[in-house]
């Protein structure tokens, strides 16, 4: 079972990855270690092969629980957990890592809109929505265990960062 930890850039996926005692496979590894169609001219990132990533997927298929960490994992997975983060908090983040104030800027309105939350409940069975926001690694780690293990269901529509990102 391949279960997606997505969400926004910045929003804890790889800290609460790293915490689950589960097999985890970094999306974006997958697509520096070839499977791309090479660097986006306008954005000078590697743009992600989706047809060879979800071959390479499919090849590790297995009983056991995978998740797929990554901000675009939720188009290789029917259940998708999504990490959201209030926009001022992902800012500070952002910049910690040096984000351009474009690409900050970017990330901003796609975690305001519930961009990749939208995805996830268009094209997976089932999505869990998890608020990050004063929480540590530890504590959202919890929590998608617990959301994994059926003890608890966090469907999407508890977080709404609309009226506070675009408020005057």
């Amino acid at each position: 079972m391949q279960i997606a930890l997505t969400g926004t850039p910045g929003t804890g996926k790889t800290s609460v990855a790293g915490l689950l005692p589960y097999r985890v496979i970094d999306i974006n590894s997958l697509v520096k270690d070839g499977c791309n169609l090479g660097r986006d001219p306008e954005r000078g990132c590697l743009e992600a092969d989706m047809e060879a990533l979800a071959c390479r997927l499919k090849e590790m298929d297995c009983e056991e629980v995978i998740v797929l960490e990554g901000h675009f994992a939720h188009h290789f997975a029917d259940w998708s957990i999504v990490l959201r983060l209030d926009p001022h908090a992902l800012r500070a983040r952002l910049n910690e890592r040096g984000y351009s104030a474009e690409k900050i800027r970017e990330n901003l309105e796609a975690e305001a809109l519930d961009v990749i939350l939208v995805e996830a409940v268009q094209g997976c069975q089932r999505v869990d929505e998890v608020d990050t926001t004063g929480k540590s690694p530890a504590m959202v780690a919890d929590l998608v265990m617990k959301i994994i293990k059926d003890e608890i269901e966090l469907p999407p529509g508890q977080v709404d960062w609309l009226v506070d990102f675009f408020a005057p």
